[in-house]
């Protein structure tokens, strides 16, 4: 192999190199760009959800207030129930 040929593949394999490192690069400049963009849809969503979850705490407390609303119609009932007592001894008194 001359001189020649010899340089000729050397700069053939320098320029092959050339172009898959600039591939390469390009390749995890779009990653980079495609990650900052996740982080910031991510940090976006993170917010909504934050709202949604703010928004719909009244929803986990109905579970309670309506145990507070059974427990006071369970009094009121019971209420009743003596009032008609009381009020049928004293009919019954007269």
């Amino acid at each position: 192999m001359d001189e020649a040929s010899l340089y000729s593949n050397f700069y053939i394999g320098l320029a092959i190199a050339v172009v898959i490192i600039i591939a390469a690069a390009a390749l995890l400049i779009l990653v980079w760009f495609a990650a900052r963009r996740i982080l910031r849809l991510a940090s976006a969503a993170l917010g909504l959800v934050t709202q949604i979850k703010e928004n719909t705490n009244s929803i986990w407390g109905l579970q309670t207030t309506n145990k507070v609303a059974l427990d006071i119609l369970d009094g009121a009932e019971a209420i009743e129930s003596h009032a008609g007592l009381v009020a049928e001894a004293l009919h019954n008194q007269n």
